[in-house]
């Protein structure tokens, strides 16, 4: 019998308290979880804190951990949008070794994607490309080529489409 791992994209509303972050990091380390990405803002109301969390592993093992987030008294609402109708995004910055006789092709993979370039120097450029993950893995696959010098990503970010709450 073997163990399905997938990729799982899980929203938490919590109160924006200090040790609230390490409280929920434990409790997907306890159940042997990677957290892959991880994103926290406060909300319109700075009481409140949502953290974006992607991590892969067992279906079943996360609905414990989901259920043992709710445990947690900071915790207001812990949510898997795996499979939901949701708005999704990450931000990269990248910088690319890019001397003079390169910069046309780079540009016109950045234009491509609707990439903005932010820092252009005499040997290399520093690129801002947003987008789904899927979009910013290929971007990065056509980049690599010229030299990826430096990269920064921010984590996927996601909102419920619709009337549903995120």
């Amino acid at each position: 019998m073997s163990t399905q791992t997938a990729s799982h994209t899980i929203s938490v509303l919590v109160a924006n308290k200090p040790g609230v972050l390490v409280r929920v990091a434990l409790v997907f380390a306890r159940r042997g979880y990677n957290i892959d990405s991880l994103v926290v803002s406060t909300q319109q109301d700075s009481d409140f804190s949502r953290m974006t969390i992607t991590s892969s592993g067992d279906p079943g093992t996360l609905d414990q951990i989901i259920k043992q987030l709710f445990k947690l008294v900071d915790v207001v609402r812990a949510i898997d949008h795996t499979g939901d109708q949701v708005i999704e995004k990450e931000l990269a910055l990248v910088k690319v070794k890019c001397p003079p006789e390169n910069r046309t092709q780079v540009l016109e993979i950045v234009e491509h994607f609707k990439g903005v370039t932010v820092d252009f120097g005499a040997e290399s450029l520093i690129l801002q490309i947003s987008g789904g993950s899927d979009k910013i893995d290929h971007v990065l696959g056509l980049l690599s080529s010229y030299g990826v010098v430096e990269m920064v990503r921010s984590g996927k970010i996601l909102m419920a489409r619709g009337a549903s709450t995120t």
